[in-house]
């Protein structure tokens, strides 16, 4: 037996955590840290050496040789630079190790290198890394030895947002003010702060590392391009929950330790739906944090399966036939004290400011249903919303009997005087203890659900960051509860002109709220009828980035300015149109090089099968049946290719932006759809030894 794992004693021993600043900090200075992360005050650079030399020093100690100004360009994924400690060398050939408060607060990358939209031409290249001292610098132990990471947001030279950090910042720093504003005025005058608590679900594949080298599509572009479903899927349910296979479970024994020791509170683990997937999921954090340590639950995922001889895939939809990945994004606001605003309490009807944050939120979500959509649109995110496995692409809001029923109170009487209870749990076994219910039941089916005490937003992408979705979901309800406080704060009867104005919005907002099934089709038509919108894809609902509303509600809380979202728009048409190329040209070069000469070799050997057994006097119909089969599929096939081949190229020379991405929505990928459909067939037909790469049985029960 190996020594076993004391999670209390490592949990944060890799982080420049408050326990550490406290130990190795001067007083003064730890004290002037604190003001500066909980009230935005600015440090002075005599201070930040001193912090500087602590952490460098904290940092030798864990074994850094290097630091990284780590940072979240829009590109996706996080972006790193390492620096060395050493100095210039001495007279007597000896190194020093220094860092510097200005090398902490500040690094340079090259930022016309990165996405910027039309922000930064290529000959204007500087862009700033600032330190986020609200998120702990941690060191991270790889193959690469052990190095500092400082969380950092990362700005062009003339200040506009160029990564996804920035304005998520800003949007926080919104959503504080207008709570605090908000909480002010039903009396609560000691709260400093209000902070959204997050908890991102990370859903994931794995796969057995062998057999994903030998399919391209999976190394280019993540995601299966072709594949036939194999007898088996997941129509039994015996995957979800069920015993953990001792590999995966290994694998999750060694992503718990390297999550733990940076401070990722890595709480719930379990087999998903679909074969070979799972689930990991954290505690709540801070936003920005939350954020943060999503990124490397993603890379840790990934690193810690390269070790186990797999690969985890993050693609939100890896399989056809198959249950896609997301990442539900729980939401909540919570005060420096501790008191979470979307706790409705025991008597909900009588909670008067939970009913006002409750419609303040309906109202933003109905307002800003194409905001909230555009957030959790990827190209992978296409196959996957509206496929009765994940919700569909129309934004609505689940809150339950409960809510619901004090909400159609207030609509219909302007005053709500119960609540509905959740009783007890009979399961008809004397044996078993009692269970009391919670007043509602749970909606899997739809995309803004309300969850006890929180919001779960269940259209996230399983790859995507989750800073997307949280900056606009800070940024509505900032502007709802500000409109809220305009009124309220003029009004001469308080008590009159809350629950006015919670009746006002109940009313005017019910629309968005839907209990039902998500997935039925009655649900669209209905939808339709309440003028609900329904944006089916990414490309679709990249304009909503760029209304006026959207310009007015950004700027207005200084989150984006119209630059930055035209910006932002333009990287996501490119986005779009490169991944859809890269796909298409994969799928060209697999159908090429792979798929029709094994199938031409795999016809040649039917043939000659026909003429041996005729010449033998038998029975040849069988093998001239499949035979015909084959080659008719085969046609079918390569001028499909030929199609697609030609379209792609087409697309090509096509000028970068929403047209070329409309392009490949329309034109390029039903080609690839075309020349999927034959091949898949065939696969189903060829003999296995002739098929040339495993197969999606292979792939999700050989893990």
């Amino acid at each position: 037996m190996g020594e076993v794992m004391n999670v209390a004693k490592i949990f944060g021993e890799d982080v420049f955590n408050d326990t550490v600043m406290q130990e190795r900090l001067p007083k003064k200075v730890y004290r002037d840290l604190k003001k500066m992360i909980q009230e935005g005050k600015e440090l002075d650079l005599a201070t930040a050496d001193v912090i500087a030399h602590e952490m460098k020093e904290w940092a030798i100690e864990k074994g850094a040789t290097h630091y990284t100004h780590w940072f979240q360009p829009l590109t996706g994924v996080t972006a790193e630079k390492h620096d060395s400690f050493i100095s210039a060398p001495m007279e007597n050939g000896k190194v020093l190790m220094s860092f510097s408060g200005k090398e902490l607060i500040k690094g340079e990358p090259d930022a016309s290198s990165f996405p910027s939209g039309g922000l930064r031409a290529t000959f204007e290249a500087r862009g700033y890394t600032a330190w986020d001292c609200t998120s702990p610098a941690f060191v991270r132990h790889d193959a690469a030895g052990a190095t500092l990471c400082i969380p950092t947001a990362f700005c062009s030279y003339t200040g506009e947002a160029l990564d996804q950090k920035t304005p998520l910042l800003r949007s926080m720093q919104a959503i504080n003010e207008q709570s605090l504003r908000l909480i002010r005025l039903f009396g609560n005058t000691t709260a400093k702060k209000v902070t959204p608590s997050v908890g991102p679900e990370q859903e994931y594949f794995l796969v057995d590392a062998e057999k994903f080298m030998q399919r391209k599509d999976l190394i280019y572009t993540g995601r299966t391009l072709f594949g036939a479903m194999p007898p088996k899927g997941q129509e039994l349910d015996d995957h979800y929950f069920g015993t953990i296979r001792q590999r995966i479970a290994g694998f999750m024994k060694d992503v718990n330790e390297e999550l733990w020791k940076v401070g990722v509170t890595a709480k719930t683990q379990h087999n998903e739906v679909a074969p070979a997937q799972h689930e990991l999921a954290p505690i709540y954090a801070e936003c920005n944090v939350a954020v943060d340590h999503n990124h490397l639950v993603m890379q840790t995922l990934k690193r810690v399966a390269c070790q186990h001889g797999m690969k985890c895939l993050l693609h939100e939809k890896l399989f056809a036939g198959v249950n896609g990945s997301g990442k539900h994004n729980n939401w909540s606001l919570t005060t420096d004290e501790g008191r979470n605003l979307l706790d409705p309490g025991k008597a909900p009807h009588e909670n008067i400011q939970f009913l006002l944050v409750l419609t303040c939120i309906l109202k933003a979500v109905d307002e800003h249903a194409d905001l909230l959509r555009e957030s959790a649109s990827d190209p992978g995110n296409d196959h996957r919303l509206g496929a009765n496995e994940a919700p569909p692409a129309i934004i609505s809001i689940f809150l339950g009997e409960q809510l619901e029923d004090v909400i159609e109170q207030l609509i219909s009487t302007g005053e709500a005087t119960h609540s509905l209870k959740g009783g007890a749990l009979e399961t008809g076994v004397d044996t078993l203890p009692d269970v009391k219910k919670d007043a509602t039941d749970r909606n899997r089916t739809s995309p803004f659900a309300f969850t006890g005490n929180k919001f779960e937003f269940r259209m996230v992408g399983s790859r995507d960051s989750i800073a997307a979705p949280n900056v606009v979901l800070n940024t509505i309800v900032a502007e709802a509860f500000a409109e809220a406080c305009d009124v309220l704060e003029q009004a001469d009867d308080f008590h009159k002109a809350v629950h006015d104005l919670i009746k006002k919005y109940a009313t005017e907002h019910h629309r968005i709220v839907f209990n039902g099934d998500g997935y039925a089709s009655e649900w669209v038509a209905e939808a339709e009828r309440r003028g609900l919108p329904n944006i089916k894809s990414m490309v679709e609902a990249i304009s909503a980035l760029t209304t006026d509303k959207a310009v007015k509600l950004f700027e207005r809380f200084h989150v984006f300015t119209e630059a930055e979202l035209l910006s932002r728009a333009e990287i996501k048409y490119e986005n779009y149109a490169k991944i859809i190329n890269i796909e298409a040209k994969t799928m060209i070069d697999m159908a090429s090089k792979q798929i029709i000469p094994a199938i031409m070799k795999y016809t040649k050997t039917l043939a000659d099968t026909v003429v041996a057994v005729k010449a033998a006097g038998g029975d040849a119909s069988v093998q001239s049946e499949t035979l015909a089969e084959v080659t008719a599929l085969l046609i079918e096939a390569k001028d499909a290719l030929k199609a697609l081949e030609k379209i792609t190229k087409e697309a090509g020379t096509m000028e970068e932006g929403k047209e070329q991405a409309e392009f490949f929505k329309f034109q390029v990928f039903p080609a690839m759809d075309a020349l999927r459909a034959p091949v898949d067939k065939l696969e189903m037909i060829v003999d296995k030894e002739a098929w040339p790469m495993p197969s999606y049985g292979d792939l999700i029960f050989e893990v």
